[in-house]
């Protein structure tokens, strides 16, 4: 059985509102998708509008998080220069906070300050305990992650060719990237972000991811509960 987590693309705060309310009775994570327009073709909230009213008012916390009582938020910072943006959002509250390992410009720099995150921010001996994931896009070989796996807390596979957009086509290469990394971690959790639908989710849990990241496939469902519970038990 997997973890479902519904993926929210926010056009705005009061969009971003509205999405949560659709499942903030069924699910107790929400992913939030940071999209800067330079690691993505898009934007979204709070990267239209810089600074951003609504965001700068959690900042200064005088606002919180949509749902904040019930949900707890991973934040996929789908952006360039991800240092420059995780300090706010680990104070906005984000109990996981996902990097790509395209946003920087070489191996090394990667690993580096991925490392820092960990140590700044995912330290179960401080109160800033927050978890830090990679992600890995398709054309990225599973190797680029390997020498970090003992320091964060999870790996995220982008299941589609074109990150930033939801109802994207599955790829279905990643397939073998989530068989090659069940075999050599047993106990690594691996999510799977873009084309998780009712026809891949099935195979993608067969073949070892444990978290499944769901967009538009459930967020533009007829019947949001009961395709929730599809995923849910599967």
């Amino acid at each position: 059985m997997a973890d479902v987590i519904p993926a929210i693309i926010p056009k705005s705060f009061s969009d971003l509102e509205e999405k949560l309310s659709l499942v903030s009775e069924l699910v107790s994570f929400v992913q939030i998708d940071v999209l800067d327009g330079q690691l993505t073709a898009e934007k979204s909230w709070p990267m239209i509008d810089i600074p951003d009213p609504d965001f700068s008012r959690i900042i200064k916390e005088e606002d919180s998080l949509p749902f904040w009582e019930k949900l707890d938020f991973e934040v996929d910072l789908m952006t360039l220069k991800p240092e420059t943006l995780i300090d706010n959002w680990v104070f906005a509250g984000a109990a996981r906070v996902i990097v790509h390992y395209e946003s920087f410009p070489s191996a090394d720099v990667a690993e580096n300050t991925i490392s820092e995150f960990v140590k700044k921010f995912s330290n179960k001996d401080s109160l800033i305990n927050t978890e830090i994931g990679v992600a890995l896009n398709i054309d990225t070989d599973i190797s680029a992650v390997e020498k970090m796996i003992g320091e964060i807390n999870f790996v995220q596979l982008m299941g589609i060719a074109h990150i930033g957009y939801q109802g994207e086509p599955f790829d279905e290469r990643v397939l073998g990237k989530v068989r090659s990394l069940r075999q050599k971690y047993r106990e690594l959790i691996i999510s799977i972000d873009g084309g998780v639908n009712e026809e891949s989710a099935p195979r993608l849990v067969e073949a070892g991811a444990n978290r499944l990241v769901v967009g538009s496939a459930l967020l533009k469902s007829d019947n949001i509960k009961g395709t929730y519970d599809f995923f849910k038990n599967l």
